[in-house]
């Protein structure tokens, strides 16, 4: 029987996945290569390279306290660890509701700005520039007829979600045959100009997992071991793959919250990580600036208004860089379903990593800057 299966996120539904041969919510087959814990000056006990602590019994950490005591009141927010990190060192750290310091929590979307940064990697190394064209990768895999727009479409508009597609891409199987991700999204209609219109792609980032793995012969998660994970101190993590052995790049990685909170630190320094260049200031400057206008997952920019979205009721209308969404007070973030968020605030030299299960993005991320951007 003929099946489709959304691949791409929703306004409500995003990719995720478990450990071994396993269907996300979306029914997509993929596979992978509780403690609670206060403000004590305790260390997870799991980590070879762990952050330097400073644990602040202070604003800070009333503060934050707030947070989890608001949160455990609110319906569809349910908080599971967030750490702060002040000046390079651990100033908060609280896990609940089933979050463990030691066990990996599925990142969702926050997989994309990792895999933006192999993108990165890949540019510095000279691999690829961010002008190259999608259908120069894969010329096996091309439909029998090429658009204008099809033919237009560089990294750099995967990287900003604004390849041109007006929809989701589908990927269709028949008779349980895998479909080949590659040859689904380069068959799906490229109905804009690419470079003029926004839409939450995670098969865009699928994209440029592809094409990290063409050009360096390593998939994404083996590519950054050792220029990222390794030098971070981060255990090689899970990260789901299609059924042509792809990164998923866009959903499937799981990481500890101070793993998430090390990537934080490394583009707050401007890619340095102990004295070594690991990305490119560059790379990190362009990575997290304003680079599109931008819209939620799910909502078509000409949707807007009608839909009552504005700046102080929608975090996702203050702009897109490369796989990282524009917040308030010249922050940025790595942003995932069910409230998975890298903050990253220079002008407060802080980072915040959060994980949750919260179906109330909206509600999670506006009590995150009521309660802790203050007192930072």
């Amino acid at each position: 029987m003929k099946r489709q299966t959304l691949i791409a996120l929703s306004a409500a539904v995003i990719l995720a996945g478990c450990g071994g041969s396993t269907t996300n919510q979306n029914g997509q087959q993929t596979s992978v290569s509780t403690v609670q814990q206060d403000n004590a000056p305790s260390q997870p006990s799991n980590y070879a390279d762990p952050l330097p602590r400073q644990l602040d019994n202070g604003k800070i950490k009333a503060a934050a306290d707030k947070l989890f005591a608001d949160a455990d009141t609110m319906q569809n927010v349910t908080l599971q660890s967030v750490m702060i990190l002040k000046g390079g060192k651990v100033v908060y750290q609280h896990w609940a509701n089933g979050g463990d310091p030691n066990t990996p929590h599925v990142m969702h979307s926050v997989s994309k700005s990792f895999c933006a940064t192999a993108v990165g990697m890949a540019v510095d190394e000279g691999k690829i520039k961010v002008t190259d064209k999608l259908v120069d990768f894969f010329p096996d895999k091309l439909p029998s007829k090429l658009t204008p727009n099809l033919k237009a479409i560089t990294i750099k508009d995967l990287l900003t979600m604004n390849c041109g597609h007006e929809t989701e891409v589908q990927i269709e199987r028949n008779g349980g045959k895998p479909a080949d991700w590659v040859e689904a999204f380069l068959a799906h209609p490229v109905t804009k100009k690419p470079g003029t219109w926004y839409c939450y792609n995670s098969m865009g980032t699928y994209m440029l997992s592809a094409i990290v793995q063409k050009v360096s012969g390593e998939k994404v998660l083996d590519y950054l071991m050792p220029r990222l994970f390794e030098p971070l101190g981060i255990e090689k993590p899970k990260w789901e793959e299609s059924p042509q052995h792809v990164n998923c790049g866009g959903w499937g990685l799981y990481l500890k919250t101070e793993d998430m909170a090390k990537f934080g630190q490394l583009f707050l320094q401007k890619g340095v990580w102990k004295g070594k260049q690991l990305v490119s200031e560059a790379w990190v400057n362009e990575a997290s600036k304003y680079q599109v206008p931008s819209v939620p997952a799910g909502t078509r920019p000409d949707e807007i208004e009608k839909k009552g979205l504005t700046t102080d009721n929608c975090a996702w209308l203050l702009g897109y860089g490369y796989q990282m969404w524009r917040c308030p007070e010249n922050s940025y973030r790595a942003d995932g379903a069910r409230g998975q968020y890298i903050i990253v605030c220079p002008d407060k030299d802080a980072v915040i990593a959060v994980t949750a299960d919260s179906p109330d993005l909206q509600k999670e991320l506006s009590n995150v800057y009521k309660y802790l951007f203050p007192v930072l």
